[in-house]
Order: C-alpha cells, then structure tokens, then sequence
C-alpha cells in the first residue's frame, strides 16, 4: 500500500476519533423517533447523505432526498437531515427555514458548526474534518484535495450510524436485505 493511502486512510482515522459519540447516539435516537425524513447535502456531500437515504429506507424508514420527485412535505413528527461541511450554503439555509416553519426537527451535520445553516438545528452534530472552507494555504491539513476527507469521513459515520440505527430499531440484516430493490 503506498503512502498515499496510508496517510488518507490515517486522516480519516483521525476524524473519526474526534466524532463525540454520544452526539451520534443523539442524532440516531431523533432519526429513529422521526414519522418521516427528508435529506439534503450539495455536492459530493449529496452523493453520500443519498446513500444514508437508501440505507434509512433499507431500514424502513419513510425518507425522502430533496430534489426526488418522491420527496415528502415535512410537517411536524418529522426529521430533515442537513449535511454542509462548510457550515453554511445559501439553498441549506433556506431549506432548514422551510422545514422549520413546517414543523419539522432539523439535524444538522458540519465541520464547521459555527456556520449560519448551524443557528437553524435543533441538533448539530460535528465531523472535524477539512472541507472546501479551510482547505487551502496553512489551513489545509489533508492529503486529500478540497472536501474530500469530510466527505469520505461522512460515508463511514452514517454506515456507523446505520448500524446503531439498526439495533435502536430492532431491525434485522435479513429485512434490510428484504428491503432493497430487486430492479436492477
């Protein structure tokens, strides 16, 4: 294995040692109690806060990903799940203010959690991690270009967070397997 990967996967072992677990536990706990989910992230973020959508679903959860025709109304009883690694983009904010004045909860998962989309949670969890917002001069740190350890870091806390989630709700692998599609 070269350096290259040992320093990444290094990096991201770092992240996930800097992830309060407690936190984690909180935000698994508001997305098992959640009637309805809806998710959004930009970007590469999207990518992954997509396949926490599909694995929610592979869970039994009624979750929904802006931007999806079947994406649901939230009101309240309801969970939107944000990710901007930055701490703040314009369409998140005006998001979480929809999902606010309906009603709905708003989970909110950043590296920056000083952010303005941060001021609109109702809990905020953090993943210190480089993103696009201190990714260059001395404050870049990775090896990994731009926001990509936030992103990989994401992939690995939500499959951990499947895996609580999957104990919470009492569901097992075999009814995960049950859930997933078999059109394709």
């Amino acid at each position: 294995m070269s350096d290259l990967y040992r320093t990444a996967l290094a990096e991201l072992g770092t992240v996930m040692d800097g992830i309060d677990d407690a936190a984690v536990d909180e935000a698994c706990r508001m997305i098992a109690a959640a009637r309805r989910i809806g998710t959004y992230a930009g970007g590469r973020e999207g990518l992954q806060i997509k396949g926490f959508a599909m694995r929610l679903f592979h869970l039994g959860a009624d979750v929904g990903v802006v931007g999806d025709m079947t994406m649901p109304a939230l009101e309240a009883g309801d969970l939107f799940v944000v990710s901007v690694g930055p701490g703040y983009i314009s369409t998140a904010l005006a998001l979480m203010d929809v999902a606010r004045q309906a009603g709905a909860k708003i989970l909110f998962v950043t590296a920056q959690p000083e952010g303005r989309c941060a001021e609109l949670a109702d809990f905020v969890l953090t993943v210190p991690a480089q993103t696009m917002a201190n990714d260059q001069g001395g404050a870049a740190t990775s090896v990994l270009p731009m926001g990509s350890l936030y992103e990989g870091a994401l992939f690995v806390l939500f499959e951990v967070m499947v895996l609580k989630l999957r104990d919470l709700m009492a569901v097992s692998p075999e009814t995960m397997r049950n859930n997933h599609t078999n059109m394709e």
